[in-house]
């Protein structure tokens, strides 16, 4: 924004430098808090040459054709530029402007924002290996943090193994904390960084050392994102599976939260499977009371949430919202038809889970199999057709032999078949499947009481 193309009144120029003396004060303000800290941070040497390293103000390069140099890798034009020890101890700056709102003005503008980065940082973020040895050889900080972060976090988000190794085998702190809180270890979030999360391990990495702010540990992190190698290396070096972030969810929530794209099921169920095996806890719940049964529902992950179960989930605990595993989801099934959600909606009834309220009908009521479970798991279908607006025409047309059972069957008997397999249903402890295993019935019968559907209600 300029004045060329706003015409600025008095007032919305004095907010204008208003707020430009609010960011210059804000900076000098943490240039004297950073300094501060140095000085606290001095060892009790009489060391004149190390208080004064340590003290001293640092130094910007503002010159374009540095930058260009670093950015690009120039590694002989690096060694021109950089020619003296000590000489590669400055911060990049670099301006740009960002959008913020101005309350007093009313609207947004665009506010210059200066920023610092060390050659280091710039370097070791984009692997080049040779300029991150020459800059160390000239003097540069390896334990600096300058823009919030120091070069190994770099080098391991961008999955730079040899530049990671290059800075940890000269001395770089592998459990750095970032501005944030992160470790480098935390910022191994993709299948390409293995290889810096083992090195990082193998020069003393703290594997359960948390993110100072959201309390996460890199289990947590690895979890998250379907990791199944960062998982297993983690609980080998000794990773705790039942840790909680200050959440309170463990690595299993995470998993199982994480897991909402039916393309990396199969990667997160191995990652549960790895946890669980390691002791990790199925139904510890997280946020807002919500379990990783109710995550593994709600992302319509069938053969996790039978996982889950396996392990000793409970079907029947609802979450701070009032909702169980069930109820979460029929809250999706209609954005998951392609992972077969009758068969989750039958995993849960075939566990001992309640059946939903009749508010449910409405949010499956376009999904015939799922909605005709969901219907034989009551022995009187309850009153009320608000669900008919919800299933579209076309649906309603390919299915009609189905949606004209239905109604008909509303409010009216059951049929006796269909009352025996409720009371029988009822009598049952723990999972359904197993208990009907040991009564040798018939194949269609034991598909009939667990609620395989037909495509029609009676």
């Amino acid at each position: 924004m300029s004045r060329e193309t706003f015409a600025f009144t008095a007032g919305a120029l004095r907010a204008l430098q208003a707020q430009k003396e609010v960011l210059e004060n804000e900076d000098r303000r943490r240039a004297a808090s950073q300094e501060c800290l140095r000085r606290r941070a001095l060892p009790s040497s009489r060391d004149g040459r190390l208080a004064a390293a340590a003290t001293r103000r640092p130094r910007y390069c503002r010159d374009a054709a540095v930058h260009n140099a670093l950015y690009t890798g120039d590694a002989e034009r690096l060694r021109g530029i950089f020619r003296e020890e000590g000489s590669a101890d400055v911060l990049v700056e670099t301006l740009s402007e960002e959008l913020r709102w101005s309350a007093e003005m009313g609207l947004w503008s665009l506010t210059p924002r200066k920023a610092h980065i060390s050659p280091l940082r710039i370097t070791a973020g984009r692997g080049y290996t040779e300029c991150v040895r020459l800059l160390l050889t000239r003097g540069a900080d390896i334990g600096g943090t300058a823009g919030g972060r120091g070069a190994l976090h770099d080098a391991c988000e961008g999955h730079h193994a040899d530049t990671a190794l290059l800075l940890l085998s000269h001395g770089a702190d592998p459990n750095l904390q970032s501005e944030d809180g992160r470790t480098p270890l935390h910022l191994c979030t993709t299948p390409e960084t293995l290889e810096c999360a083992q090195l990082l391990l193998e020069y003393g990495a703290l594997v359960n050392l948390p993110c100072r702010y959201t309390r996460a540990t890199p289990l947590h992190v690895a979890s998250g994102r379907g990791l199944e190698e960062h998982v297993a290396l983690y609980l080998h070096h000794g990773s705790d599976p039942c840790a909680r972030n200050r959440e309170g969810e463990t690595p299993v929530n995470s998993a199982c939260a994480g897991s909402d794209c039916p393309g990396d099921f199969a990667r997160y169920y191995g990652v549960v499977r790895r946890l669980l095996k390691d002791g990790g806890d199925p139904a510890t719940p997280g946020k807002k009371g919500h379990g990783p049964l109710h995550n593994a529902s709600a992302n319509c992950h069938g053969r996790l949430a039978q996982l889950l179960l396996d392990h000793g989930a409970r079907v029947d605990v609802a979450n701070s919202a009032g909702y169980t595993p069930l109820d979460c989801a029929l809250q999706v099934c209609a954005d998951y038809p392609e992972c077969q959600p009758h068969e989750l909606a039958r995993t849960l009834l075939n566990h001992g889970a309640a059946s939903p309220s009749a508010k449910m009908f409405r949010l499956c009521a376009a999904l015939p199999q799922t909605f005709e479970v969901l219907l034989n798991s009551f022995d009187r279908i309850p009153l009320g057709d608000s669900w008919v607006e919800a299933v579209p025409p076309e649906i309603w047309e390919e299915y009609r032999t189905f949606y004209d059972s239905v109604l008909r069957a509303s409010n009216q008997p059951r049929p006796l078949l269909h009352l025996a397999r409720c009371a029988l249903r009822a009598q049952l402890e723990g999972p359904h499947q197993r208990a009907l295993a040991h009564l040798g019935l018939p194949p269609a019968l034991t598909a009939y009481l667990l609620l395989q559907p037909e495509g029609v209600v009676y």
